[in-house]
């Protein structure tokens, strides 16, 4: 027998927006058959996707988590930022493969889609050529959140720009006017800095902001009425108004 043959496979499964049942059939099937489980998180927390998943593991199930050495810390453009987190994932791989070459599977769950502004993809571009990966797909946040307004984000021909509050404000300001429908995450620290951008591309009064979109706590209201700070799982939306019959 080749290596390949009896090596284990690293399923990076997402697991949508923060509910359970906005998970996929086969999400939900690998998480309960799975024998490892593998997810990110910040230290000393929980981590907000083994939250999503409680009471889906089985009795006995091997859960790896990964640790970040640092979120919010240092600045994300401090060179130290990217070799820190570079060598984080290096030392995951380097775990995860271990487990495949031993002839186990490893599920690693993945907040909203893999693919998706997801940590799973620096652990994917290494794991490739390794071993077996298979990816799969969740629903996004940012669709949930759209969903939870009662409005269509896109109509016709209408433009849909997701942004990354972490942006510089110029940026910001420039993809904004020229966008019809608008999406921005990475909201948090990057509040006071979005609302000047949007006030600038004329567009503050049509934003919304959507907490927690799909979990049991979730909010949606006017940007307008927003305070001072907002959660980390929050998005701001502007809806497009584009080609209709």
């Amino acid at each position: 027998m080749t290596q390949a043959s009896t090596q284990g496979t690293v399923y990076g499964v997402g697991l949508g927006p923060g509910s359970q049942d906005l998970m996929s059939v086969r999400a939900d099937r690998l998480i309960r058959g799975a024998t490892h489980i593998a997810y990110f998180r910040k230290k000393g927390r929980k981590g907000h996707a083994r939250s999503i998943v409680e009471g889906l593991l089985a009795p006995g199930t091997i859960e790896l988590p990964m640790e970040y050495p640092v979120t919010t810390e240092i600045p994300f453009d401090d060179p130290q930022y990217n070799a820190l987190l570079s060598e984080f994932y290096s030392r995951c791989v380097a775990q995860l493969i271990e487990i495949a070459n031993a002839g186990c599977n490893v599920v690693v769950l993945c907040e909203g889609d893999p693919f998706f502004y997801g940590s799973f993809m620096h652990l994917y571009t290494r794991l490739l050529n390794q071993v077996p990966v298979s990816v799969v797909p969740g629903i996004t946040g940012m669709s949930a959140a759209w969903t939870a307004t009662g409005q269509p984000i896109t109509w016709g021909d209408d433009i849909l720009t997701v942004l990354m509050g972490t942006l510089p404000e110029e940026t910001l300001v420039k993809h904004i006017a020229d966008t019809d429908a608008l999406v921005v995450m990475k909201i948090g620290r990057n509040l006071n800095k979005l609302r000047r951008a949007l006030k600038h591309a004329g567009r503050g009064d049509q934003a919304w902001l959507i907490e927690y979109a799909a979990m049991e706590q979730q909010r949606v209201l006017p940007l307008v009425d927003v305070g001072e700070s907002v959660p980390y799982f929050s998005i701001v939306l502007i809806h497009g108004n584009g080609r209709r019959p």
